[in-house]
C-alpha cells in the first residue's frame, strides 16, 4: 500500500486523543485501513477511556503487519506516566522528540503519502528559544537557508508568514531580499505540485501603509527588488501590498497572500475562517500537515473540542494524487 498516512499522536497533555477519536469515527473504513497514528499505546488507550470513548486500537511494531482495518493501528513508543493527562514536562519532552524522529524516519518511506502532527507545546522542541513544528523538521530534513514554507491554506485562501515563530522586535532584521525570494520560490514550486496551479502571490510590506514607500523602508530597500526579481523568474506576484485593508475583500485577488511576520497574516485569516484551515510545510523531504491550533490543554475532559481541522488533515492527503 503506497498511501498510507503518518499521525502523530502530539502533546499527551491536550485534546488530542478527543480530536483524533472523533475524527476516527467520521471517516470511511476504506480510509482507516491507510491511518497509522504514533503514540504510547497504552497512554492513548488510557486518554480513550478517560474521555468514555470507544476507539477500538491495535499495538504495531512495523508498517507492514497485517491487523484488523476496524482498529486504530498504534506504533508503540515508549513513556512513563502515572496520569494519562498530567505527564511531567521532561517526560512529555522526550517522548515527543521520540515521536517526531521516528515520524521523521518513517515519512521518508515511499509508502508514506504525508505525515500529520497533532498540536504540542513549542516548548517540548526547544526550551531555550521558540521553534514551531516547521523548523524543527526543515532541520531534520537539513534545510540551512530558510527556504521552509509555512502555508496555511483552506480552498478559498492560503496565507505564507516569512518569518514564524520569532519576536516582532528580530522581524525587521530577519527580512531581506534572499530571504524573500528564496520562500517564494518554495512557495511557488510547492504550491503547483499540490494543487496543480500556478498560485497569484500577493505580498504585504511590512510597515503601515508600507510607510508610504519613503526611501529608507524595507519596501523599497528589499521588499520592492526581491518582487522585481520575481516577476523577472515569470512569478505571478503583485505587491507591496497593504496590510491594513488588503483582508476586507481584496484578498479574494489572491491565492496566496505572504506577510512578513506570523500575526500579520494569521490574525485576519483566522478572522475570517476560524477552524476552516490546515498548516503544510512545504519544502521539506515529505509532506507535513497539521491541524491549525494547539493543544488547549484547558478543554480536556469538555467533549467540546472541534475536530474539523484534523479532519480536514487527513482528507487533504488521501484526495492527492
Amino acid at each position: 500500500m503506497k498511501n498510507k498516512i503518518l499521525i502523530i499522536a502530539g502533546d499527551p497533555n491536550s485534546i488530542n486523543s478527543e480530536i483524533i477519536s472523533k475524527t476516527w469515527k467520521k471517516i470511511k473504513p476504506s480510509l482507516k485501513k491507510k491511518l497509522y497514528l504514533i503514540a504510547n499505546f497504552d497512554l492513548m488507550n488510557k486518554q480513550l477511556k478517560k474521555i468514555k470513548s470507544k476507539v477500538a486500537t491495535c499495538k504495531i511494531s512495523h508498517i507492514n503487519e497485517n491487523t484488523t482495518y476496524n482498529k486504530l493501528k498504534i506504533i508503540d513508543v515508549p513513556l512513563n506516566f502515572k496520569n494519562p493527562f498530567n505527564v511531567p514536562f521532561k517526560s512529555s519532552k522526550k517522548y515527543i522528540l521520540k515521536c517526531f524522529n521516528l515520524a521523521h524516519k518513517l515519512s521518508q518511506n515511499k509508502n508514506f503519502k504525508g505525515l500529520i502532527n497533532c498540536p504540542i507545546n513549542k516548548r517540548l522542541l526547544n526550551e531555550t528559544r521558540t521553534i514551531g513544528v516547521t523548523e524543527f523538521l526543515a532541520s531534520k530534513c537539513k534545510i540551512k537557508d530558510g527556504s521552509e514554507v509555512m502555508l496555511i491554506h483552506n480552498k478559498k485562501l492560503s496565507v505564507v508568514p516569512l518569518t514564524t515563530h520569532i519576536s516582532i522586535k528580530k522581524v525587521s532584521k530577519r527580512i531581506n531580499k534572499d530571504l524573500i525570494i528564496k520562500k517564494i520560490k518554495t512557495l511557488q514550486k510547492d504550491f503547483h505540485k499540490l494543487f496543480k496551479k500556478k498560485p497569484r502571490i500577493g505580498i504585504l510590506g511590512l510597515n503601515p501603509h508600507n510607510a508610504e514607500l519613503l526611501r529608507e523602508s524595507e519596501e523599497i530597500k528589499i521588499i520592492i527588488p526581491a518582487i522585481s526579481k520575481l516577476k523577472k523568474l515569470g512569478l505571478n506576484i503583485t505587491g507591496p501590498l497593504s496590510a491594513d485593508t488588503l483582508f476586507i475583500n481584496n484578498f479574494k485577488k489572491y491565492d496566496v497572500v505572504v506577510g512578513m511576520y506570523h500575526d500579520q497574516v494569521l490574525t485576519p485569516f483566522k478572522s475570517l475562517f476560524h477552524f476552516d484551515a490546515i498548516n503544510i510545510t512545504l519544502g521539506l523531504k515529505y509532506l507535513r500537515v497539521s491541524p491549525d491550533h494547539g493543544p488547549a490543554k484547558d478543554m480536556i475532559y469538555k467533549n467540546k473540542a472541534n475536530n474539523s481541522s484534523l479532519l480536514k488533515c487527513v482528507k487533504f492527503i488521501d484526495a492527492l494524487n
